[in-house]
């Protein structure tokens, strides 16, 4: 009956989740279906093991959900993003528009900005030059994804996503783990997307098949609707009933101002990844006032929150008189964070009530068990929570708040590097992320004015199968020369 129970709650929050309803009401209700099925006690469940485990995920990462979330609405508002894309759009032109697209989507999201911010600027940009090279207006999302939602999220060495923040305080690493396997595995996701994308034009072109649509952008429209909006919430860092608050300005800063913030999170981060928090004297942190704890558990979100802080001092330093409401930028940004945090951290609370279920065993025991060693059963649970709670923050917190230990434990057994761990967790959770009911996949297609019907299938050879291709590279090369 306890299996039975976790099974019935899963489906039960996949179900209503899908159909908008909120995560914050859907997971402590399931959480208690699973522990009634169970025997548990319910009201100890619900205050002690699913609010303790949401309140912890909070305390640790919602400082890079509040700045991640504040400086991608900066970078809207002071027209950055805007003028980065411009700048790829005048550079490359129609004759190279996927390839335009998804350069820019990669740079302002490996510089920090939030998916649903970079939707709203990439959208118009990418009508207006699939328009001008008569490329068919289904391929936009996958574009999109492509450049967003894939490399730059879980593969890039110091990419500051949320999705590469979680491993850190399980593994002991920074934003920089595995490097060399990270370089590989983007350049298998840009490369098979490309040739993808240019496949499909190429194939378009022949069958006569061009532009089709409008030049209008639907991310307003998106940004008001509440199922996508509770979809959205729980695989994006940004709320986006919040993408229409604040002002943006008129003018735009010149190229070198606009991309000098994204370059202050890459360095800075590298910095204090690298050279100065392994230099510190931190020994305070074994006190109980600060939770007993050590820097490996915390320094590489300590790396990136001062690398966001830095970069948003920055674009306020330089692009000042580009932002005409300050305040009411930043509030928007702070009140975009909080919606994500906290949906994420419920999904969080209801995969520790789960695991804390006497019949969790059986799970356990089954994906300890599948046939390829440690890597290989962390990518597969990674992505199977991933793509049934679609979200790759969500599932991939789930995973590790349950075996976390057990894989670090495996590793220093067999002599796995925990920054080969680190990589693997990430890329497994950004691949079947990406099924149909994935926030990030409902709102693109929202905002690219599409369906799944038209542009599914394109999303998925770009942000599935390029994602598992260069998982298994990852997985293969990790095993025979460790990590790099």
């Amino acid at each position: 009956m306890g299996l039975f129970g976790i099974l019935l709650a899963l489906a039960f929050l996949i179900a209503l989740a899908f159909r908008g309803w909120s995560v914050l009401v859907l997971a402590p209700i399931a959480a208690i279906i699973a522990a009634a099925f169970s025997g548990e006690p319910l009201l100890a469940h619900w205050t002690q093991t699913f609010m303790v485990s949401a309140a912890g995920f909070v305390a640790q990462f919602f400082p890079i959900f509040l700045l991640g979330a504040i400086f991608g609405k900066l970078m809207e508002d002071s027209g950055s993003v805007t003028s980065i894309a411009d700048f790829m759009t005048h550079k490359l032109g129609p004759s190279r528009a996927i390839l335009a697209v998804v350069l820019a989507g990669a740079l302002v999201t490996y510089g920090g900005v939030s998916l649903f911010v970079a939707f709203f600027v990439l959208a118009p940009m990418a009508h207006a030059l699939f328009q001008s090279a008569a490329i068919p207006r289904r391929l936009m999302p996958a574009t999109i994804a492509l450049g967003t939602s894939t490399f730059t999220m879980s593969a890039m060495p110091g990419t500051p996503a949320i999705q590469n923040a979680i491993p850190m305080p399980f593994f002991g690493t920074t934003p920089f783990a595995a490097p060399g396997l990270g370089i590989i595995a983007s350049a298998i996701m840009l490369g098979f997307g490309l040739w993808w994308l240019h496949r499909s034009e190429a194939k378009a072109r022949r069958a006569g098949e061009g532009y089709d649509g409008t030049t209008r952008s639907n991310a307003e429209v998106a940004a008001q609707d509440e199922i996508i909006r509770e979809r959205a919430t729980t695989s994006q860092a940004f709320d986006p009933a919040e993408i229409s608050h604040g002002k943006v300005s008129v003018t735009k800063p010149s190229i070198v101002f606009a991309a000098l913030p994204l370059v202050v999170v890459i360095v800075v981060n590298l910095i204090m990844s690298m050279f100065v928090l392994p230099n510190l004297d931190v020994s305070y942190l074994s006190e109980e006032r600060f939770g007993s704890t050590t820097l490996a558990a915390v320094g590489g979100v300590w790396a990136v929150v001062v690398a966001l802080a830095a970069a948003i001092i920055t674009l306020v330093a330089v692009n000042y008189r580009h932002l005409p409401t300050l305040r009411a930028t930043i509030d928007a940004g702070a009140n975009a964070s909080v919606l994500p945090a906290l949906s994420v951290a419920s999904l969080v609370g209801f995969g520790v009530v789960v695991a804390a279920m006497p019949a969790f065993n059986m799970v356990r025991e089954w994906v300890l068990g599948i046939e390829g060693g440690p890597l290989v059963s962390l990518a597969v649970a990674t992505n199977v929570l991933a793509s049934l709670t679609g979200s790759a923050s969500g599932g991939m917190t789930i995973a590790l708040d349950a075996l976390g230990d057990t894989y670090m434990r495996l590793a220093a057994e067999q002599g796995i590097n925990p920054d080969l761990l680190h990589r693997v967790a990430v890329i497994g959770a950004g691949t079947l992320d990406s099924l149909p009911h994935n926030g990030a996949v409902v709102t693109m297609l929202a905002v690219c004015g599409s369906t799944h019907k038209e542009a599914y299938l394109d999303i998925v050879m770009v942000a599935i199968v390029g994602a598992v291709l260069a998982l298994v590279a990852v997985i293969g090369i990790g095993s025979v020369v460790g990590s790099f």
